[in-house]
């Protein structure tokens, strides 16, 4: 924490009219247990109100706000034969991550506590809340209408609230976001001062006011837009999306190119899709009338699943971000964090997100698609192009989710796991169509001759015995199949 801040946070908050029900002023307070009760009373304080923290300042006066400096010492301070920040960890709860710090201010020796504001739940200092209102501290039991409205607005922390890049200048948030292309990719015309910029930015939570007249960036402002995710801390950088290609099937092979995209996830996400694209081998698809040349993989298909990827991994997962890998005969994308759904349910289930603020921005900005119809459209892609079915996995260790796209296969030359899950996604895709899947329409989908029907029927009969599918009418055997869960 840079000193030059440090100054500029006590001066905002001096220069507020009177002490706030986040602030509280002391000169030389020692006693511990009083120190204790102010941290739970602030840190409930800030959580009421909305905003990241309170603030607990020792070497202030509380009738002008003077600096009059203290002699208060956190690291000498010893409570029962406990250092003080020790002492007061084991009783406050849950725990918090509490910043004593010295300010030399050019008027006097300061002493700030930056408490955070309770996420989880009311932050108990001996088993008891407290809350400030006013200059009191009360017990938070003794005020149930502000207790319930407390509770209401305490949530789990959220990654994209946290901050990226703290006390930045207003030349350096433009020299490190993009913010051109968030105007681009939302449509909205660019305006033609700072004030408008930074009015939109602030209002997208991509940026936020800091003290002295200075700004932060927030995660979500950097990963998506920043301009090289290199200038922010290792949790911005290291989710940088990475691409390798193999000149065969597995990774021993030789790389023949490695890619590491420096750019936002969003300001950054056209080129790399145009990249991944100009990588892939071309493949033959003969349609009705004509032999046409297409990717190995249709750009649809690759776009969405990369987009699920940045936008549905888990940020909390240090070091690591959303990696894609092309093989000889495969593409596999993938990106930390067990997945929300059962991956059976990918092609169906409602979209489920732990980033929604990124979510919402990126479909706003038609990067993925609304209403969680991408995955849909992946597997109907596919289905067009006769490619083995895209293999969604879970992997435990590391925690991740991979899905594989795999090149050109003849039906002969699908395992029977490829041929059941096809099967199975074929059924699906059907019934969000309000259609069953039938022996012809899935002999279609493997681009076989008709008189290969019994082969199609050992497929149905292989998804039948796992439980993959079931019969549209039980008492109807020949009326179709949908997915079991239909």
């Amino acid at each position: 924490m840079s000193l030059e801040r440090d100054i500029a946070l006590v001066d905002d908050l001096r220069a507020k009219s009177s002490e706030s029900a986040c602030v509280e002023f002391k000169s030389n307070l020692e006693h511990a247990p009083t120190i204790g009760k102010y941290i739970s009373a602030l840190s409930n304080s800030a959580a009421y109100a909305g905003i990241p923290f309170g603030y607990l300042v020792w070497g202030v006066k509380d009738g002008d706000h003077a600096v009059a400096g203290t002699d208060f010492d956190p690291d000498r301070v010893r409570e029962n034969s406990e250092p003080l920040e020790f002492w007061l960890s084991r009783r406050l709860q849950p725990d918090l991550a509490l910043s004593f710090r010295e300010i030399s201010h050019p008027d006097g020796r300061l002493i700030l506590l930056e408490i955070p504001a309770a996420t989880k739940a009311p932050i108990e200092f001996d088993r008891v809340s407290y809350i400030r209102i006013s200059s009191a501290t009360p017990r938070l039991s003794d005020y149930p209408e502000r207790q319930r409205a407390l509770w209401a607005k305490l949530q789990p922390l959220i990654w994209e609230d946290g901050i990226a890049a703290q006390f930045v200048s207003a030349d350096d948030v433009l020299a490190m976001l993009d913010y051109s292309s968030y105007f681009d990719l939302t449509e909205l015309p660019l305006p033609d001062n700072r004030h408008g910029i930074f009015e939109r930015l602030a209002q997208e939570r991509l940026i936020i006011k800091d003290a002295g007249e200075k700004w932060n960036i927030t995660n979500l402002g950097a990963i998506l837009f920043a301009k090289n995710l290199a200038d922010f801390g290792p949790q911005i950088k290291r989710k940088a999306v990475r691409f390798t290609a193999y000149a065969g099937k597995g990774g021993h092979d030789t790389v023949s190119h490695r890619v590491e995209v420096k750019k936002g996830y969003a300001s950054g996400f056209s080129a790399l899709v145009e990249f991944i694209r100009d990588m892939l081998p071309a493949n033959e698809h003969i349609g009705a009338a004509f032999r046409t040349s297409h990717p190995m993989f249709p750009e649809i298909a690759v776009r969405e699943l990369i987009a699920n990827a940045v936008i549905h991994q888990d940020m909390t997962v240090r070091g690591a971000g959303p990696s894609i890998q092309l093989f000889s005969d495969r593409m596999e994308i993938t990106n930390p964090g067990q997945p929300l759904v059962s991956t059976d349910r990918f092609i169906d289930a409602p979209p489920r997100s732990r980033n929604e603020a990124v979510a919402a921005l990126m479909r706003r900005m038609n990067i993925c698609e609304e209403e969680g119809k991408g995955i849909d459209k992946v597997i109907a892609a596919v289905e067009v192009f006769q490619l083995p079915p895209p293999d969604f996995q879970s992997i435990l260790e590391p925690s991740s989710t991979r899905v594989i796209l795999q090149a050109p296969k003849s039906f002969a030359e699908m395992s029977v796991e490829d041929r059941v899950r096809a099967c199975y996604q074929h059924s699906v895709l059907l019934k969000l169509q309000g259609q069953v899947m039938r022996n012809a329409s899935l002999r279609e989908r493997f681009g076989i001759e008709p008189s290969n029907k019994a082969q199609v029927s050992k497929v149905i009969g292989a998804a039948l015995e796992r439980g993959l599918i079931r019969p549209s009418d039980p008492e109807k055997p020949r009326a179709g199949y949908v997915p079991f869960w239909a």
